[in-house]
C-alpha cells in the first residue's frame, strides 16, 4: 500500500509543483489550502506525512503542528515544514513544536524527495 502525503500550502504554484513530484514517486496524495482545512484531512485522509507551510489563512501551519503533536492519534505522521520563513527564530519555532523538519522556500526539489522517501522510512 502506497504511503500517504497530505501537502498543505496556499500558494497553487508550488501544490501543482508537488503534486507532479509526489505523484510521480508513487505516493498517495491529499492537498489542502488553509491551516482548518488541514486538520480536517489530517483526521480523514489519515496521512503519514505532512508538507506543511507556515503563514496560510486561518491556521497557522505552526498551529496545525502543534495541535497534530496534541493529538496521541497522529503522534506516527510525520512534518516537514516547507516554507519561506527561514529565520533561525522560526526554524526553532517549528522543530520546537514537533517538526520533523524544517526546509526554506525556495527548495531543491531533489533533496525534498530526498528527504520525503527518509521520513516515510523511518
Amino acid at each position: 500500500m502506497a504511503k500517504k502525503i497530505l501537502v498543505v500550502d496556499d500558494e497553487i504554484n508550488i501544490v501543482v509543483s508537488l503534486e507532479f513530484l509526489i505523484n510521480q514517486a508513487g505516493y498517495d496524495l491529499c492537498t489542502a489550502n488553509n491551516g482548518e482545512q488541514a486538520l480536517v484531512e489530517v483526521d480523514r485522509f489519515e496521512p503519514d506525512l505532512i508538507l506543511l507551510d507556515v503563514m496560510m489563512p486561518r491556521v497557522s501551519g505552526f498551529e496545525v503542528c502543534r495541535r497534530i503533536r496534541a493529538n496521541p492519534d497522529w503522534q506516527h505522521i510525520k512534518v516537514i515544514m516547507l516554507t519561506a520563513k527561514g529565520r533561525e527564530v522560526e526554524m526553532t519555532k517549528g522543530l520546537d513544536l514537533g517538526a520533523d523538519a524544517y526546509i526554506i522556500k525556495p527548495f531543491s526539489t531533489k533533496e525534498l524527495m530526498a528527504d520525503i522517501r527518509k521520513h516515510l522510512e523511518e
